[in-house]
């Protein structure tokens, strides 16, 4: 049985673009180097926006207001089952990049499936639907 891993991460939406990192070399093949939101596992007895909060302070020493939830995705990987929380999050401070090799603010229309982690990914239809897939 696989591992199952509760995650939650932000959405931060700007001046009409969306903010995503991306990741750098990792251990599983199919999630280097893809975009995704900000955010990371759910510690025990931790909530969902208390770690969206701790994981972008932690990552990119942003500082963020988290709002409400906007979607839940479980997804399963070949290795591990994710449930992705995401948050809508106003972003209160500038950042810097700790652990992604990069980061964009990327348009709706911009958000391609095949650049984004897969549980990511399946959330882009949502956000085009919610704010625009055309400028």
């Amino acid at each position: 049985m696989k591992k199952e891993v509760r995650v939650s991460a932000a959405m931060i939406f700007e001046n009409g673009k969306v903010f995503a990192t991306r990741r750098g070399e990792s251990k599983y093949a199919y999630l280097a180097h893809k975009y995704e939101f900000p955010g990371g596992k759910v510690e025990a007895g931790e909530s969902g926006e208390d770690c969206v909060k701790r994981e972008l302070k932690e990552e990119l020493n942003m500082d963020v207001k988290v709002g409400g939830l906007f979607a839940v995705e479980r997804f399963e990987y070949p290795d591990f089952i994710v449930q992705l929380s995401l948050y809508e999050c106003e972003r209160l401070s500038e950042f810097t990049l700790t652990e992604h090799e990069n980061y964009a603010w990327l348009r709706p229309c911009e958000l391609e499936p095949f650049e984004w982690a897969p549980a990511d990914a399946e959330i882009l239809c949502s956000i085009k639907r919610v704010f625009g897939a055309e400028e």
